[in-house]
């Protein structure tokens, strides 16, 4: 599965291309199949309908621990490091881990848990998170793992979209010197989730927690039931390549979030092969990849692709600059990590620090570095490159989605040339274009445009839940035939691209996309404000940071008061993550006569460059862009 020169990549991304269906056949046959396929692929863009590896029959965790098992059983498979460094870290090996998930597994079905069940996972950062989404994906149940910092209202508007009917859970959580009170925000989420039954709580942070009789039930006394039968065998689940593997919701420009469809065969071959090529990883590799599970980069390079291909990964619970700001590179030198995956945000954060934090920090373990979550700058691209690689340690800068389920343009380590905030080239298997407005392809070097893909790969998503109409609109209607990524791209002289950021009106907050229109919806349900708009802007550590412009008639004596007010109202409705940074209070907002918001005015305003802003002589009322103008914070 992986390209050893770059002569080899370009002759192998010409035959994906020319011979899409035997090039993923060939990698396909890398994995454990209970029954091949009878069609590699059936596709088309208009409905939309994918279908990878029709009629073949598997269960992804036989490739993630059964296969293992045999030659590696022994091997290291998680390496988790406490959020507290004084606390002891746990090593789970191949076997340990496919024992715990077949434990858990049987809890599940003891629980009333079975094939096609949604099944809502709200955890901290422990080995336990990973076992439970792997003893879902064993028995066939769909898991929907929500991020540890979102609110009780996000959780319950996700429960309710999948109607889930067992939520698994911890007391509390430790990110940081926080405590998360994970149980008590689900208590929360559940009175308005009928659908729920069983709500499992692991023990982690002995917080009180309320447990309600017949309802909640303590992960340890499960276990121990399951041990009391005798520690019975959980074979895994026959899946059809194309059943349902999991959902996870993600932000788009309308403000309900949706919840993306991921399949057993092919993102499972997607995940493990572009793991494996992208990052090269060789046997033995200690790889740490500090996302966290609730987010794509967690399900695909933290649970589903290392473990497809028998890597030892570390798993952190904890945050990089906490209790000290060399908090990272004492766990690079810890477990003499080799391959280290982390966001542009964690890069400029720990930059910010200075050197002083890297003096006496040992490198040398490090053989490749990885970027994921939006563009990395060139001055963090420089730092990371010269200050924790020491010049010798190659830059996968990767380009993907949560509705791609795994990398689709990045360089392969040591292999492709990189430059500076480039993602380079696509992976053998990807077929990216650029269009214009009106979907017309743009061809040759030296060009921008939207970025979208003509043909599938296995890893893409399916559906959104529930709501096939959705997907069909946001990633397939605007232009005819074409996967629409959401982002703007530019292809240079040499044929690399570079991501340039969101064409629509989401932001990418710290590697996460976030919609401005959940944002004004959260913001406008504050009761003194009549309206809102939110752009983003450009911010040092987050890349961009969330600026809003807020109608507040009847603002109080204390305006910083109505900010914290709204901030608070954002965090409880959202979550943390999604809090402006920048509030101005306006007395009204730049629109058409039709009613419209020009969020492109206000998104020039929030960035500084006022010299430029266009014709305003067709706004309902033009004065208001001096007075937004003069009070720009």
């Amino acid at each position: 599965m992986q390209v050893k020169s770059f002569e080899e990549y370009q002759q192998v991304y010409r035959k994906s291309v020319e011979q899409p269906e035997q090039f993923w056949e060939e990698i396909a046959n890398n994995f454990l199949w209970k029954k091949k396929w009878d069609k590699v692929l059936d596709w088309n863009f208009k409905e939309p309908k994918i279908e990878w590896f029709k009629g073949a029959k598997l269960n992804i965790t036989e490739n993630c621990l059964d296969r293992h098992l045999e030659k590696n059983g022994d091997t290291p498979a998680i390496i988790w490091e406490p959020n507290d460094p004084a606390e002891d870290h746990r090593i789970l090996t191949y076997r340990q881990l496919h024992d715990k998930v077949c434990q858990f597994a049987n809890v599940l079905k003891n629980n009333g848990a079975k094939k096609g069940d949604r099944i809502c996972i709200y955890m901290p950062m422990v080995p336990e998170l990973a076992i439970a989404v792997l003893a879902c994906a064993r028995i066939g149940a769909i898991h929907s793992v929500v991020f540890g910092g979102f609110s009780a209202q996000s959780i319950a508007d996700r429960i309710k979209d999948a109607e889930c009917n067992i939520v698994i859970t911890a007391d509390g959580g430790y990110r940081g010197n926080k405590e998360i009170p994970l149980k008590s925000i689900i208590d929360d989420a559940l009175v308005q989730c009928s659908s729920v039954k069983k709500v499992i709580v692991l023990t982690r942070s002995r917080t009180p927690v309320s447990m309600i009789k017949g309802r909640d039930v303590w992960w340890e006394d499960e276990v121990k039931k399951v041990e009391t039968q005798g520690n019975l065998d959980c074979p895994a689940e026959e899946m059809d390549a194309e059943d349902m593997l999991f959902v996870l919701y993600t932000s788009g420009s309308t403000g309900k979030p949706k919840g993306v469809v991921h399949t057993c065969g092919g993102y499972m071959v997607y995940t493990g092969y572009t793991f494996s090529n992208a990052f090269r990883y060789q046997p033995g590799e200690v790889y740490f990849c500090t996302a966290d599970i609730g987010w794509i980069t967690g399900h695909s390079y933290i649970a589903y692709g290392p473990l497809t291909q028998g890597a030892t990964s570390v798993m952190f619970e904890g945050i990089p600059s906490w209790p000290n700001q060399g908090r990272l590179w004492d766990i690079v030198a810890k477990y003499k990590v080799n391959i280290l995956y982390t966001a542009p945000t964690a890069i400029r954060s720990l930059m910010s620090f200075g050197d002083d934090a890297l003096k006496g920090k040992d490198f040398s373990s490090l053989t490749k570095l990885g970027s994921v979550g939006e563009p990395i700058n060139e001055e963090a691209w420089h730092w990371f490159n010269d200050k924790i690689g020491q010049g010798k340690c190659p830059i996968v800068d990767t380009w993907w989605q949560t509705e791609t389920g795994g990398f689709m343009i990045s360089p392969i380590a040591g292999i492709t040339p990189t430059k500076p905030g480039y993602a380079t080239l696509p992976l053998p298997g990807v077929q990216p274009v650029l269009v214009d407005e009106n979907g017309k392809e743009i061809e040759g070097n030296g060009v921008s445009g939207n970025l979208c893909m003509k043909f599938p790969w296995p890893g893409m998503l399916r559906t959104t839940y529930g709501d096939h109409e959705r997907c069909r609109q946001t990633y397939f209607a605007t232009y005819p035939n074409l996967y629409f990524t959401g982002d703007g791209c530019l292809r240079d002289e040499d044929g690399y691209y570079r991501i340039t950021g969101r064409v629509d009106d989401v932001l990418n907050v710290s590697g996460h996309r976030i919609g401005t229109a959940e944002v004004e919806n959260a913001i406008n349900m504050h009761s003194s404000v009549v309206e809102s708009a939110v752009v983003g802007y450009p911010h040092d550590i987050k890349g961009q940071g969330v600026y809003a412009f807020v109608v507040c008639p009847n603002l109080h004596d204390d305006p910083e008061l109505t900010k914290k007010d709204i901030i608070m109202t954002v965090a409880r409705i959202i979550g943390a993550i999604a809090k402006p940074d920048k509030i101005q209070f306006v007395s009204g907002l730049p629109k058409t006569r039709s009613g419209k918001i020009m969020r492109r005015i206000l998104r020039k305003i929030a960035e500084g460059d006022t010299a430029n802003l266009g014709d305003t002589s067709t706004l309902l009322d033009p004065a208001i862009v001096d007075e937004i103008k003069a009070g720009a914070l």
